[in-house]
């Protein structure tokens, strides 16, 4: 355990003990202890997708109802309501706004599946309303606001808990303590994978939103633009204003455990990727191949994206590891596949019981994904994409000198030309990004000598849904 995370986690307990007993300064309410046997009431918000898994799996808790449901888009009120109340016998209140749910004293847990511009300014407002959190990965759209919500949960004493549910899988526990342990020599490598299919999105027109949808709500942080329906409600992932491409989406998974396999690793010394948007032309901004090299001293992180057909290794992650006994050219390769999910055996490893629990504890040592954990983790696909974005075109026939002086980057360009190629991309004809190698302070969480890509680490917000320098 690293000495900020020990340190957050000896104050927090501090904080929580007295919590309920006194109001902490600045709170606008002051939250409660919940017993044991004490019914804990839930706001979910964003309902339509991953939503319906926060109903599911928090509603079948004991002594958890899910007495709140939040969505700018109210065309969804009716049919989950129905959800909750067939499965549940309760028929939970639907609010759209969720500054309402907030101010509500019954609401105990906020539950946040909306989208991830969204994730950190909600959580943040609800640790100040006195709730405890469960916020969908990526914990934030930018580092700024994961640290804000890091220094929220602190200072209001709350529970806040990562949608990584990985990291309450005992197998993938087991593994991360083998290889710290060293039984497996010194590793050289951490791979984590994301290779996801993703068609075109094609292209949309401006046009007026529903009239059930409260698009400035949906918009909340970012800055105004006209509505299409490539935003509401999947398809912002691939636009820069709302999501973080598959690195920041499915791939927070992954890179979650690429990075706990790494003894002691938080931020990285540097950073630096490559990649495109291949394959067709649609209206999405985000890489839909990238690969990202963080640089972590002894050890690499490599997190290779891949969203065109072909041969997948979805959720793979590889060790490498030095092995002094082995010929020379020959590494020990350890493939940590198949490793059971939380979601799959529901038992123990459950994310949302395990949030619940430390709910009940009030002890920040009972989360397994914690707030700390799910901003670094969060902030490696940011730093990446920053990389990415201020990188520059460069034709594939042509040898980048900063990117192939690694060898290790240079495998994965390979492997990326590739499946480029077995996807019908014609390299000869075709530009990819290079981009910047930036060097990382993660003390200061700020890139070394760098003011165009420091301010990429925040973003301009848009009134009244500002996250707050002081929290």
């Amino acid at each position: 355990m690293s000495q900020s995370r020990r340190n957050f986690i000896k104050q927090s307990a501090l904080a929580s003990t007295a919590f309920g007993a006194f109001a902490i300064s600045g709170t606008k309410s002051s939250g409660k202890i919940i017993g044991a046997n004490e019914r804990i009431n839930v706001a979910v918000c964003g309902i339509k997708g991953r939503g319906g898994s926060h109903m599911g799996s928090l509603g079948r808790v004991k002594n958890v109802t899910i007495s709140h449901l939040v969505d700018p888009d109210s065309r969804f009120f009716e049919s989950r309501t129905k959800f909750v109340s067939s499965k549940f016998k309760n028929k939970p209140d639907c609010i759209q706004d969720v500054r309402k749910a907030l101010e509500n004293k019954e609401i105990d847990v906020i539950s946040v599946a909306t989208p991830n511009h969204w994730h950190s300014l909600m959580s943040i407002w609800a640790c100040q309303a006195g709730k405890d959190v469960y916020v969908e990965k990526p914990l934030s759209h930018n580092v700024y606001e994961g640290r804000k919500l890091v220094e929220a949960a602190e200072k209001y004493g709350r529970i806040v808990q990562h949608g990584t549910q990985n990291r309450s899988s005992q197998n993938w526990a087991n593994k991360a303590k083998e290889i710290a342990e060293g039984k497996h020599g010194k590793l050289e490598v951490s791979l984590g994978t994301c290779h996801k299919r993703r068609g075109s999105i094609g292209f949309k027109e401006a046009k007026t939103p529903p009239t059930e949808l409260d698009f400035d709500i949906w918009t909340g942080p970012a800055q105004k633009e006209k509505y299409h329906e490539n935003l509401v409600h999947y398809n912002w992932h691939w636009f820069w204003a709302y999501g973080n491409g598959d690195i920041g989406n499915q791939g927070v998974h992954q890179m979650d455990i690429a990075r706990w396999m790494i003894p002691g690793a938080m931020w990285p010394k540097s950073v630096v990727s490559i990649g495109g948007r291949f394959g067709y032309k649609d209206q999405g901004e985000t890489a839909n191949t990238q690969v990202a090299i963080f640089d972590y001293g002894e050890s690499l992180l490599v997190f290779d994206v891949r969203g065109l057909s072909g041969k997948t290794n979805m959720g793979v992650s590889n060790k490498q590891y030095f092995d002094k006994d082995a010929k020379a050219g020959k590494k020990k390769v350890l493939k940590l596949k198949g490793v059971k999910s939380p979601i799959a055996d529901r038992g123990p490893g459950d994310n949302f019981a395990n949030f619940i629990t430390a709910v009940r504890s009030r002890k920040t040592t009972d989360m397994n994904a914690h707030v700390l954990e799910g901003h670094v983790s969060s902030g490696l696909g940011h730093i990446a994409n920053i990389s990415y974005r201020l990188g520059e075109k460069q034709g594939f026939s042509k040898k980048n000198k900063s990117f192939s002086a690694c060898k290790h980057a240079s495998e994965y360009l390979e492997r990326m030309q590739e499946h480029l190629k077995d996807n019908g991309v014609k390299l000869d004809e075709t530009d990819y990004i290079v981009g910047r190698h930036l060097k990382f302070d993660g003390k200061t969480e700020s890139f070394v000598g760098d003011d165009e890509a420091n301010a990429m680490l925040s973003r301009s917000y848009r009134k009244p849904f500002v996250v707050p320098e002081k929290v």
